[in-house]
């Protein structure tokens, strides 16, 4: 592998543009290529990122010579034959967020991964922010004793017009896979294993939807995590970690927060600031081709088992709604 990498984007809308942006800051990558449903569209961002090969469909995009990992950047429901369209051309993968849309898609995927031999990790890029990164060293360090409980929400006021595919059913809308998936994965991160028992309330929207959801994780050792989303609710975007030593408090928005304070015994609050180099994005980037330069097919901060935990925590909680997206009665 040599030092430059050179990456493909795999659609072109708003979190496509924020990764191009962010590959600017990433050492190493190199912007290929792009992929659209139509050539006007990948000409468009190819313009405004300065990416020479540009391709009218994601099979040729795909079958790109000199894209070495892809970026999918299509709404839920493609992530998975999005992937394996190039993980089976032997390209290696780094697919968006929520991994798949259930947990049936998710070990599929990661079933392909393995088969074709090549990378492949859910673009979580909350987990290699240099804040997160320092909240993992702090819990490796014990600095807060044992953790017992997690706090934390993602919501914002979407527009039903502007923001209308994350409220669309047959996108696998709403707002548990769209921003609820930021908390869940922070409590997975920190307790390190699946609930053992899951309990939860959502309030549904005209697209019939979940708009605003509360979740409560019971783990085996007795932790809590009381997490919540929502789309047309602004929330405080924090989180706190708390443990009987003390506390995290991780600054809103939680997800990519440059500060946190760290509040242990009777010892004064300790404020610990990180500011983000570029917007964020190039952090798991950098992850993805350090992996890559190492011949790992996963990411140890971000492991496939993991993503395939918290789809199928995800599929726990909807069936609690009796939430179904028309992508899965097909």
């Amino acid at each position: 592998m040599t030092d430059s990498i050179r990456w493909g984007i795999l659609g072109t809308g708003t979190i496509a543009r924020k990764f191009a942006e962010g590959l600017r800051f990433a050492k190493g990558a190199e912007l290929r290529a792009v992929g659209s449903r139509s050539m006007e569209t990948a000409v468009q961002f190819a313009e405004q990122y300065q990416v020479p090969n540009r391709h009218a469909c994601y099979e040729s995009l795909a079958a790109d010579p000199e894209v070495d990992v892809v970026y999918i950047a299509t709404p839920h429901p493609m992530h998975k034959n999005n992937s394996m369209l190039c993980l089976n051309a032997g390209k290696a993968v780094l697919c968006e967020k929520p991994f798949t849309v259930n947990r049936e898609e998710a070990e599929a995927l990661a079933d392909c991964a393995r088969e074709t031999g090549c990378f492949l990790m859910e673009a979580m890029w909350t987990r290699f922010i240099p804040v997160i990164c320092e909240v993992r060293r702090l819990l490796r360090e014990g600095v807060l004793g044992q953790v017992r409980l997690i706090r934390g929400d993602f919501g914002f006021c979407g527009d039903y017009e502007e923001d209308k595919s994350a409220f669309l059913p047959e996108l696998a809308g709403g707002a548990l896979l769209d921003v609820g998936i930021y908390p869940l994965s922070l409590a997975s991160m920190v307790f390190g294993a699946y609930p053992a028992k899951v309990l939860s309330a959502a309030t549904f929207g005209k697209y019939g939807t979940d708009e605003l959801n509360a979740v409560t994780l019971v783990y085996p050792d007795g932790g809590l995590a009381l997490v919540s989303s929502a789309i047309r609710l602004e929330t405080p975007q924090d989180a706190v970690i708390t443990g009987d030593k003390g506390s995290i408090h991780i600054h809103a928005p939680f997800w990519c927060a440059e500060k946190i304070t760290v509040s242990v015994g009777g010892s004064a609050p300790e404020v610990i600031e990180m500011p983000l180099y570029g917007n964020g994005y190039n952090y798991e980037a950098e992850a993805v081709m350090e992996a890559m330069r190492e011949g790992r097919l996963e990411s140890p901060v971000m492991p496939l088992y993991e993503s395939i935990a918290l789809v199928a925590l995800m599929d726990e909680i909807r069936a609690q709604w009796k939430l179904r997206y028309p992508v899965e009665n097909t």
